[in-house]
Parts: C-alpha cells; sequence; structure tokens
C-alpha cells in the first residue's frame, strides 16, 4: 500500500469527539483552521483551553506568557524564546486537578465532569495474569498518606523525590504525592543498574528514594533493592529509602536508612494538597537516553505539564471517564507520567502493565486488551516489530472490538509495520494517533486527530498551538522536501533549561536555527498535509554526497520477507565519505547457519541496491541475535556504530539490553 493514499477516514463516530466539540464552540470549520489559528495565535490557544478544560486554578494567572528580553535571561544572551514564562502569577496544582477534582461525582467545569471517588483509576496486572485496582478514591488516600509521610520526613516544596520502582499501582500514588506538597518527581526506570541510577540521582539531589525489594519481568526476579543499596553509597544527599514488599524476596537492610512502605503509611492521616505553588513551580525532572553523553535532566512545571498533556490526551485521545486507557510503557520513560497526568485529569481508567510483551508467550498483550477491554491501546513500533515477527502473533483471534483508537511513539515507522498494527489490531477500522515530540517537552510537535484523514506511516499534522515547519540547512521553510524539524514559539511544557547545565540546552536546542527550537528530526510535510518523520537529523549518513536517513534504508529491510528489524550506521570511508552499514534480525525460526546467512548477506545488499539506487549498496549486511534499545523502543545507532568502529560506548545505561553490545 502506498504511503501515499490515505488509508483512514473519519466517520461521523469519530468526529463526534472532543476536538470537534471545541471547534463548534469557537465558530472553527475545519481542523486545518483549527491548527492554523492555534499556531498562529498560542496565547488565545492556551487561554481558550484552559476555561474550556475546566482548569481548576487556586489563583487565576495575571500574565498568560511572558517573553524576557534575552540579555536578561542568561547565559549569554540566549534568545527570549527559550526562557519563556508561562501562566504569570497562577497558582495551580497537577494533584488538585487529577485527583482532588474527582473525589465528589457530578461536579462540572468547563466540559469536565468529576467522576466521584469510586470511579476505576487504575487496573494493573502483570506477566502472570495478577491483577489488582485502585479507585479515585483509593489513588487519593494512598497518594495523601505518601505526601504526609513526605512532609515528616522535612521534605520541601521543589526536593526532589526520587521513584525508582516496577510498574505497580504505587508509583502512580508516589507521583501524585510529590506533586501535593510541591516536591519534585524523578521517575527512573527500574531496569536501570547502579551506575545509572546514580547519575540521575546524584544530579537532582534527591533526599529521599522510592523503591521495591524486586520486580518481575519475564519470569525473572530484578533485584531493584540490590542496585538502590549499590548507588546509596554514591548519594550523599539521600536520607530515606522507601521500600515496597512486591516480591517477597530476601534484601539486605539498612536499619537508619530504609523503611517499609506498608509501615510507613499504616497509620497516617492523608495530607491535603498545598495550594501556593506557583504556575511555574518544578513538577518533574525527566531524563532523557542518555546514550551519546551524560544524561540530560529535563525540568517541567506544574501548568506546563498540566496543560499540555491535557490537550493530548483530551484532543488526539479523546479520553473519556468510560476509557479504559493502556500504553506499554515505565515510570522512567516520559509515556509514563504523561498518560498518569493525562487519564487522570479526564477521569478515565489506566490500565499499567508489568513485564514484557511477549512473555509468557507472543499473544500476551492481545488477551490483556481483550480481557481489560481496552479502548485506547498505545505502543511503540519497535515493539509491534518484534510482535509480527512471529508466526504465532494473533491478535485477530482475540476479541479487541473495545479499541476505538490506536497510539504509537518511540521511532520512525516502516509501512509494513504500521500497516501490520492498523489492519490485525485495528481491523483496519481505528486511527493510528502516530505522536512524536520528546522528553524535553512532555509531548507532542507532531500529533494527529481522529477528524483527520491518515495515510501510512503519517504524524497528521502540527500539534495545537506548537508551530512547527520544517527548514533547509539555511533555516529556509520548505515544503514536500525533508528537512529538519523546528517549533516557531515556545509552547509551556518545554523543559525550563536542563538541569545544573543551562548552556546544554542553548547548546541543543538553539544554537543550529536562533531563536527557534531545532528538534533533531528530519521530517516532511507533503502536498496533502501530511506530516512524516525521517529518523534523527543526527544520524544521517552521507554516502558518495548523498544524504540518507537510516530509517528510509531500515523500512526497505524490515520489507523482506526474512527480515523482522533492522538498523543502518554510517562509517567512514576513503572514496564515499561515508559506507552504509546494515544489522538485520531475522523472523523467528529461520535457521542461521553460516552458508545460509553468507548467502542472505548477499542478497539483502542487493535488495537495498536494487530498490534505492547502486550508490546505497550496503558495504555489508550482518546478521545479529538482537539489536540494542532503550526502555522505550528506539535502537541505539549511535552505540552500534562506536561498537562497530571499535571505538568506548561510552553511557550506555539506557540500553534495556546491553548484552547485544558483546
Amino acid at each position: 500500500m502506498s504511503t501515499s493514499e490515505f488509508i483512514w477516514q473519519p466517520n461521523e463516530k469519530y468526529r463526534q469527539c472532543r476536538v470537534s466539540d471545541f471547534m463548534h464552540v469557537h465558530n472553527i470549520s475545519d481542523w486545518q483552521r483549527l491548527i492554523k489559528k492555534s499556531s498562529d495565535d498560542i496565547e488565545w490557544f492556551w487561554s481558550t483551553f484552559s476555561q474550556y478544560a475546566g482548569m481548576q486554578w487556586y489563583k487565576n494567572y495575571e500574565t498568560l506568557l511572558s517573553l524576557p528580553l534575552s540579555n536578561q535571561a542568561p547565559p549569554h544572551q540566549p534568545p527570549d524564546f527559550a526562557w519563556a514564562q508561562w501562566f504569570v502569577g497562577g497558582k495551580i496544582n497537577i494533584a488538585a486537578n487529577c485527583l482532588d477534582w474527582h473525589q465528589v461525582k457530578g461536579k462540572r467545569a468547563g466540559v469536565r465532569e468529576s467522576v466521584g471517588k469510586d470511579h476505576p483509576a487504575i487496573l494493573w496486572e502483570n506477566e502472570s495474569g495478577d491483577s489488582r485496582q485502585l479507585t479515585y478514591g483509593q489513588l487519593n488516600d494512598m497518594s495523601g498518606k505518601i505526601a504526609r509521610y513526605l512532609k515528616e520526613l522535612s521534605v520541601k516544596p521543589k526536593d526532589a523525590v526520587g521513584i525508582y520502582m516496577p510498574m505497580v499501582p504505587e508509583v502512580v500514588a508516589v507521583l501524585f504525592a510529590c506533586w501535593k506538597i510541591g516536591a519534585v518527581a524523578v521517575p527512573i526506570f527500574s531496569g536501570f543498574g547502579a551506575e545509572a541510577v546514580v547519575s540521575r540521582l546524584i544530579d537532582s539531589q534527591i533526599k529521599i528514594l522510592f523503591t521495591a525489594d524486586g520486580g518481575r519481568r519475564r519470569g525473572q526476579l530484578i533485584p531493584i533493592k540490590s542496585d538502590v543499596d549499590q548507588a546509596a553509597k554514591q548519594l550523599p544527599s539521600l536520607k530515606k529509602v522507601i521500600v515496597l514488599e512486591h516480591c517477597q524476596n530476601k534484601i539486605a537492610w539498612h536499619e537508619e536508612r530504609d523503611v517499609w512502605f506498608h509501615d510507613a503509611l499504616k497509620t497516617l492521616v492523608p495530607l491535603d494538597t498545598v495550594e501556593d505553588l506557583p504556575a511555574e513551580h518544578p513538577s518533574l525532572y525527566l531524563y532523557t537516553s542518555g546514550t551519546t553523553a551524560k544524561p540530560k535532566g529535563t525540568i517541567h512545571t506544574h501548568a506546563g505539564a498540566l496543560f499540555q498533556v491535557a490537550k493530548e490526551l483530551g484532543f488526539a485521545f479523546d479520553v473519556k471517564s468510560e476509557d479504559k486507557f493502556f500504553w506499554l510503557t515505565d515510570i522512567g520513560w516520559m509515556m509514563g507520567p504523561w498518560e498518569m497526568i493525562g487519564v487522570t485529569f479526564w477521569g478515565g481508567t489506566m490500565v499499567i502493565f508489568e513485564g514484557a510483551p511477549n512473555y509468557p508467550d507472543i499473544n500476551r498483550l492481545w488477551r490483556l486488551l481483550e480481557q481489560q477491554r481496552i479502548s485506547i491501546f498505545g505502543i511503540s513500533p519497535t515493539v509491534i516489530r518484534l510482535l509480527k515477527a512471529s508466526a504465532e502473533s494473533s491478535p485477530e483471534n482475540y476479541n479487541l472490538q473495545n479499541i476505538r483508537l490506536l497510539g504509537s511513539t518511540g521511532e520512525a515507522w516502516d509501512p509494513e509495520s504500521y500497516n501490520w498494527f492498523f489492519q490485525r489490531v485495528g481491523a483496519s477500522r481505528c486511527p493510528i494517533i502516530n505522536i512524536s515530540g520528546g522528553t524535553e517537552i512532555l509531548g507532542c510537535l507532531l500529533m494527529p486527530l481522529p477528524i483527520m484523514p491518515l495515510k501510512v506511516c503519517s504524524l497528521g499534522a502540527p500539534a495545537l498551538a506548537m508551530d512547527i515547519d520544517v527548514f533547509d540547512e539555511t533555516g529556509k521553510s520548505v515544503a514536500d522536501s525533508i528537512g529538519h524539524l523546528v517549533c516557531k514559539k515556545p509552547a509551556p511544557s518545554m523543559t525550563k533549561g536542563f538541569l545544573n547545565d543551562r548552556e546544554r540546552y542553548i547548546e541543543t536546542y538553539f544554537k543550529r536555527f536562533p531563536g527557534v527550537w531545532y528538534h533533531g528530526d528530519w521530517a516532511k510535510k507533503d502536498q496533502d498535509g501530511s506530516w512524516f518523520l525521517f529518523g534523527r537529523s543526527d544520524d544521517t549518513i552521507k554516502v558518495a554526497g548523498k544524504r540518507i536517513g537510516p530509517a528510509e534504508i531500515e523500512s526497505v529491510l524490515i520489507e523482506h520477507p526474512q527480515v523482522s528489524e533492522a538498523a543502518a550506521i554510517g562509517i567512514p570511508h576513503k572514496i564515499k565519505g561515508e559506507a552504509l552499514i546494515c544489522f538485520v534480525v531475522l523472523v523467528s525460526g529461520l535457521k542461521q547457519d553460516s552458508e545460509y546467512t553468507s548467502k542472505l548477506s548477499s542478497e539483502l545488499r542487493e535488495f537495498i541496491a536494487k530498490r534505492m539506487g547502486a550508490i546505497l549498496r550496503p558495504e555489508a549486511v550482518h546478521i545479529i541475535t538482537s539489536l540494542p534499545k532503550t526502555r522505550s523502543g528506539k535502537i541505539v545507532r549511535a552505540a552500534i556504530k562506536r561498537k562497530y568502529l571499535g571505538e568506548p560506548l561510552g553511557d550506555i545505561s539506557s540500553v534495556e539490553n546491553p548484552e547485544s553490545l558483546v
């Protein structure tokens, strides 16, 4: 199927969604006009969205957006855009909007109606099928008790609290407890080892760390607490470790430092949410992957995180109180806090899963979708490629009729995998809300709406109020041509610099095109107004003067019937400048003796040459058993390249399967 054809058109069911209602309220006739109006006048959008969504302010803001003069915003006169201040004078709290609001059923503000304390907030399930549920009342009660305990430990507003836990209901409660008292939550992927934990927590100077005795993945125990014990030796600011009894495994215990989670809370009365937090009070320190350098700590505010995420889950995913929303994620990936804020804001039910998507068998996720009657399901393209690679993966054998929206993010799609997801999981009736943005903005730059037609691999259009464009090398806007994805105006959720490294923030996002946010992705808007991504621009390979993104090569390789996954890198070449090297993982069940793999490698080299031109024939195609990936499913091409060239691997703490680089 061609990527130039629309494969999904919204019917009347999808046109009766929240973003359509917003357009009706503001007399906007179509989604193109909505995007243009929101981009042209971002202050109009965020002001009207606050009223429409029923944001609960303790004190309303005086100035919606303030752009300080560049000579007032260190360091070295960066663009005023970089240090934009939002909702100046206002006071707001994420927890108040997402938990407190729902304790009494039937309250209305804007279009929002509170669901009441008995409405399910969280459904948890693990690999083995064990499950638990928390209502909005139970979640708020647990969060309030944790908040009380943090106050007793003298945690003050802006103090950092680490969260190094598996995906269990308590992790959501801890997150909201931090916000209730104005502490800054620092969520960390529970699969990280001690050194990765140290690099993130020492940077944020945490005083308190929440963890668990262990976690489980692929039926195996993950000894989380032992990593904490090792990391604690290098964390001088750490005073207390609160341990959830989850796996009942044997652990070391430090009497002066360690406290059992259940012991800490058993006699406490829930604490009320604080009301005096400024709109730009920090809520989260989220760390990027850090595979190329020291991990970057992004800084997100209460108002910024709340507004951006509520917009996306309200308008792109149309979350309603009757929805069960499941995104395969971890607390350490931005999609974890993202779904926890957005689903609870709109009163839906989030489903969280602890474990691997293909364990104990390849159909584990499809059973979960059927049994929990999921209505909105999000996943990364990489995981779909993993599930698609097995002939035994059979989503069509499960009742997935409750799904009305599919979601994806994390990496560029290839057409074959996209169509498999669309046809086999969504039965060709559900749009794929394929979003892209980043940890740095806690949200989307590109974002389909359920009222727009979609093409294969498309990301729809610019996200509302984000003013997105594609620039060529000179900074000129281009259409129907691949260029650099940029954002020309500020957004409330953009990071407030990098923690302890403001200079690096300016260098990363504002040096390439002064005054404009440079995101580092290759993008294109076609003649029909559909937007596409082609991978990271810093991954670009230049062979004999021809620039090519690795995702383009990888998409072709994945079309070969024997290939399930692929990665492409460029290495120095005396004549061509760079030469193309490819790595592929074969579909399961294929023999991999040396004679077969040698023949297939040659076949794949010619397959690329035939499809992409002889100049792009790879120097080599290596058949391997697995590709190194982050927890969010991104292939770590930089680490592959360093390994191939015999260079030091650097920080690979975010790589979920580091053994693939051995």
